[in-house]
């Protein structure tokens, strides 16, 4: 993890840590299968998959911003957004990411990059229309901490996982309307299930597995950035006026606008869906009842009511 000064976690370390060992074994598990199923192609995939996650790996600042149509502006374009950024920055002592607007309604945001000195943080000009100084504070607060903690990192790489077992369940499904080819012919000899099926199964199992490791790593860190962010402002009431405001506003975008946003959603500060339909295994964050609970009680400890009050101590 990243030297800063937000607050670490070891269970975000040892979350990530974990994820990546078990996906690497996945991949491994993967080119394996394939090579027994289909190995004029087993070869191939697998070259394929580690350039896709080299790929992602190095580009993955640019990518996601041109995912939303964002923008890099400058200081002179948008001073205050870098203002409370660069106070932000220094008040953490990381590097300064790239900052960039995307120009639509959907009020949210999201930090990439596969380094705190090859980031981007990106916002909307939906939230920057609907949210006040103090809770945008709380918001790339939020952000830059996924930056310095380093999870967007590993949720790029593993997002990779996916799309190779994707790619190679998409084969699969290729060699069984073509016949498989000269697998097929192997596999008359031992009665056993066709060898595209094989490849198919395995591929599946896969996407599967990486699918729900993905949503399980994405709800913790959102937590983890909730309080890191909350910590490192002193302001765990900014936050969360923020995240019940995006919530609701988010409620009330068109659906079409919500759907073409949605493969995004893991990188979000919220995500973007139309109420509470996804959620434990399937959804990508904690629910807001339980990121208010935890912010209540970084309050707690800070003696910073959510009301915005103060602690009957007089702190």
């Amino acid at each position: 993890m990243a030297k800063t000064r937000f607050v670490g976690d070891a269970g975000l370390t040892a979350r990530m840590t974990l994820v990546m060992f078990l996906l690497g074994g996945l991949f491994v598990a993967l080119v394996v299968g394939l090579m027994y199923a289909m190995p004029s192609y087993a070869v191939l995939i697998g070259l394929i998959g580690l350039g896709i996650a080299w790929w992602q790996w190095y580009n993955s600042d640019t990518l996601a911003l041109k995912a939303m149509g964002a923008r890099e502006v400058t200081p002179e374009e948008a001073p205050e957004l870098h203002g409370v950024i660069d106070r932000l920055c220094a008040l953490a002592d990381m590097p300064k990411p790239r900052v960039a607007i995307a120009y639509t309604d959907l009020p949210n945001a999201f930090a990439t990059g596969r380094s705190p000195s090859r980031s981007a943080v990106c916002v909307t000009t939906g939230i920057l229309d609907r949210l006040t100084a103090e809770e945008m504070e709380g918001v790339l607060a939020h952000e830059l901490s996924h930056v310095a903690h380093r999870d967007v990192l590993v949720m790029t790489l593993a997002s990779s996982a996916g799309i190779i077992a994707g790619m190679a369940a998409r084969g699969a499904q290729y060699g069984a309307i073509f016949g498989g080819g000269g697998d097929r012919r192997d596999n008359r000899d031992n009665d056993g299930p066709p060898l595209w099926l094989i490849a198919l199964v395995v591929s599946l199992v896969v996407y599967a597995i990486s699918f729900f490791l993905i949503k399980l790593l994405s709800r913790y860190r959102e937590l983890c950035a909730d309080r890191a962010g909350a910590f490192l402002t002193q302001k765990p009431g900014a936050l969360a006026s923020a995240l019940t405001k995006i919530t609701g506003e988010i409620a009330a975008i068109p659906t079409q606008d919500l759907r073409s946003a949605q493969p995004m959603n893991a990188f979000f500060i919220a995500p973007a869906i139309s109420g509470a339909t996804l959620k434990t295994l399937t959804s990508t964050h904690p629910s807001l009842e339980e990121r208010l609970q935890q912010l209540a009680e970084v309050a707690a400890e800070l003696g910073k009511p959510l009301d915005g009050g103060f602690a009957p101590d007089g702190r």
